[in-house]
């Protein structure tokens, strides 16, 4: 056994089962020790951000990490966008960032680089293994601190000869933190506090957006206390049978125009909510001006346990409201758009379905009609970092095979990470892509107002519209091995998606909107 056969074999002991790759040199090693250990799947990824980004998806959907294999320094910068949203997610993941030899970093080398410095951001755990009979124990470390709580990406260096020497022991299995609950303290504050005010909000996130959370908060609902949600969660139910929360606007003056008159707002997961940037002469605290505000539950604590015992403490039932079943009695017609697409998804998608949701200005005409459709959930863009939609339905394909997942995505996002189509080819993955093609950044045309700067002139219109020539996103993903089509109408939309439902496999459907 060398140092690459005992990272993967502990890894596999602590179920640590997949494993989305671009490798290089450094990393041949751990590459030959996969024939050992048919239990690790192995998926290849032209691109280190659509490894990072499949990955997140796995977390998210499997509730356990995924790792990824990266070549050195400029492996794992190329993923590190989607990290950014990983670790906003607090996604398990386990990054394996091969390194040079340890006695070959003296030399420089054109791949060398300061692999610990460039890890640091997005990594809640980092460390190098540089003797073989570190791996195990650090790679055992390693998976338990993914899981934080509340968790996120973790690096573990792996120079090259840590791979190839010979390594001595067994596995090492993680000793997988747990959550713990909320003090009592913090339950009487909150409940007490809520009973005196007039109008209180409790504000959700993280675990608390899971489906038991969510099902814990809808009971403070019944009670007549708002619950909100952050703008971008990483996972959350939707459609008939789940409580719909209101959602944190995403433009703050829009956010608290609507908290207008609210004076408690209580933390369940999250934090404090802030506008996305600053804009001149706009607060960046979303908290409306006079209203107090305490934490229940602590990220890194248990926010179902918090919740129901908040709920309990005010007299809430054991049930709070739910959504009703509602689809569009007929398919829509006429002119594309994203609110006629949303309409064609909510009638065909299927109980069970995973939306990946990277669609930008797009996304709210899906959702509004979705709010009612089957039973589905959805993974969204927690970290603001676009480029997300096309990888995170790898890892969700990956990690819950048995059911459709939608990846919905902007046009200038889905070319960050375009080459995720070959992926989901190569591997067969049951997703269906849509692309929302207006040819514009339509959201920096938002903000190119909003910031002050003015109009866009010639030269800055450049920099902000994605026609001259418009991308043939068709023959793109025909390229790339997956069946095409292109929709300018409602009807041929509807057609393609009922289709696509229909099927199992890829399947790339264009929106001209």
């Amino acid at each position: 056994m060398n140092g690459a056969d005992a990272l993967i074999a502990t890894l596999v002991a602590n179920e640590v089962t997949a494993c989305f790759a671009n490798p290089g040199t450094s990393e041949m090693q751990f590459v030959a020790a996969l024939d050992g250990v048919p239990a690790m799947r192995p998926v290849l990824c032209q691109f280190e951000g659509v490894a990072t980004g499949a990955a997140d998806g796995y977390g998210r959907m499997a509730g356990k990490p995924a790792c990824t294999l990266l070549h050195l320094g400029p492996g794992y910068g190329n993923g590190v966008a989607n990290l950014h949203n990983a670790r906003r997610a607090y996604t398990p993941i386990v990054n394996v960032v091969g390194d040079h030899a340890t006695y070959h970093r003296q030399y420089d080398a054109p791949l060398n680089s300061d692999i610990a410095t460039l890890v640091k951001p997005n990594s809640i755990w980092a460390k190098s293994a540089d003797s073989p009979d570190s791996v195990a124990g650090l790679a055992a470390e390693a998976v338990a601190a993914s899981y934080g709580p509340p968790g996120g990406p973790v690096s573990l260096i792996l120079p090259a000869d840590s791979a190839w020497l010979p390594a001595q022991g067994e596995p090492v299995i993680a000793q997988t933190p747990v959550r713990p609950a909320p003090a009592a303290a913090a339950i009487e504050a909150a409940a007490k506090a809520i009973k005196a005010a007039r109008n209180p909000v409790v504000l959700i996130g993280g675990q608390a957006c899971l489906a038991a959370g969510v099902r814990e908060a809808a009971r403070l609902q019944a009670v007549g206390v708002t619950v909100y949600s952050d703008t971008f969660i990483a996972r959350t139910p939707r459609g008939a049978g789940a409580f719909a929360p209101k959602r944190m606007q995403y433009f703050g003056e829009m956010a608290l125009a609507e908290l207008q008159g609210v004076d408690l707002m209580v933390y369940a997961g999250t934090a404090m909510p802030v506008a996305f940037f600053a804009y001149p002469n706009r607060p960046s605290v979303l908290v409306p001006e006079g209203c107090a505000s305490l934490t229940l539950v602590e990220r890194s604590e248990d926010s179902v346990a918090g919740l129901a015992a908040l709920a309990d403490a005010l007299g809430a039932p054991k049930e709070g409201p739910t959504q009703a079943l509602a689809l569009p009695d007929a398919a829509p017609t006429g002119k594309l758009t994203a609110y006629t697409v949303g309409a064609s998804i909510a009638r065909h998608m299927p109980e069970g379905a995973i939306v990946c949701d990277d669609a930008v200005t797009s996304g709210a005409g899906v959702a509004a009609a979705a709010a009612t459709a089957r039973p589905h959930e959805v993974l969204a863009l927690t970290g603001g970092a676009i480029g997300i939609g096309l990888p995170l339905a790898i890892g969700a394909a990956v990690a819950a095979p048995n059911r459709k997942v939608l990846s919905l995505n902007g046009d200038g996002s889905a070319m960050y990470t375009i080459q995720a189509l070959w992926t989901m080819a190569r591997e067969n993955l049951d997703i269906t892509v849509v692309i929302f093609a207006n040819y514009t950044y339509r959201i920096l045309n938002i903000e190119m107002q909003r910031t002050g700067a003015g109009d866009a002139g010639p030269s800055a219109r450049k920099l902000l519209e994605l026609g001259d020539p418009n991308i043939d996103f068709v023959s793109v993903a025909k390229g790339l091995g997956l069946p095409a089509v292109s929709c300018s109408t409602a009807e041929a939309f509807e057609t393609a998606f009922a289709g696509a439902m229909a099927q199992r496999g890829p399947m790339f459907i264009e929106a001209k909107i």
